[in-house]
């Protein structure tokens, strides 16, 4: 399982296990990271875990987040990675025995991003939806399945949701990711203040299960989930 170890100059402080969907940062206490710190916004950054990736997203803070000295909006996190946030590092680490990270694991050597093995990457498709396409896809025994648009200028639009892990939604708007598991898909709310909708319901932080008809509301798109046979 992969871990935040929390340090401020050089001292350790805590270390925290990423067992949630999504773990959010901050100064104020509701936050799953606490940080009593003026120079940490209320609701500073957000870490979302699926399957075994995660990526780090800056809640659009006053001072703003960096990885390995470089400011970020959104990273997918690698082994040994550091997180900063004023004064306090968050190392990102992967219990996996043997890992070792080398020079081209770090993406501050990175002169631009390539399509590499262990790398995510972010592909945008005609009906304004985005999605990544992890090469640590894990083959599935659940069926296939896709989504319909129902509104918009796409409307009656079919995407196959053949990847691990599908993006959808306005990036700084309103984002939402839906896993393919082996047990099943899930959609996680990942940026923007107003929650995903599905079925006339507001999710929560945590990953909701998706049923064959599901109707989901994303940035004001509606779209139907649906199994193939």
């Amino acid at each position: 399982m992969a871990k935040l170890i929390l340090s401020m100059d050089g001292l350790v402080l805590k270390e925290i296990a990423l067992n949630k969907e999504r773990l959010t940062i901050g100064r104020k206490p509701h936050n799953d990271i606490q940080i009593d710190n003026l120079a940490i916004s209320g609701e500073h950054a957000a870490v979302v875990t699926i399957l075994a990736d995660s990526f780090l997203e800056d809640l659009n803070s006053t001072n703003g987040t960096l990885v390995n000295g470089q400011p970020i909006k959104k990273h997918f996190l690698r082994a040994n990675d550091i997180i900063e946030l004023g004064k306090y590092k968050l190392k990102y680490m992967l219990d996996v025995p043997g890992s070792q990270t080398t020079d081209a694991d770090n993406p501050v050597k990175r002169a631009a991003p390539a399509k590499t093995p262990g790398e995510l990457q972010l592909e945008p498709d005609e009906v304004g939806t985005r999605s990544f396409v992890g090469v640590n896809s894990r083959p599935s025994a659940v069926p296939p399945a896709a989504i319909q648009l129902l509104n918009g200028p796409n409307a009656g639009k079919e995407l196959a949701l053949q990847k691990t892990l599908t993006t959808l939604g306005k990036p700084g708007t309103q984002v939402a990711v839906i896993a393919r598991r082996p047990h099943g898909y899930f959609i996680t709310h990942v940026e923007g203040a107003t929650f995903p909708v599905v079925n006339g319901q507001q999710l929560d932080a945590q990953a909701h299960p998706l049923g064959d008809h599901d109707v989901i509301e994303i940035a004001g798109i509606k779209m139907e989930f649906f199994l193939k046979a």
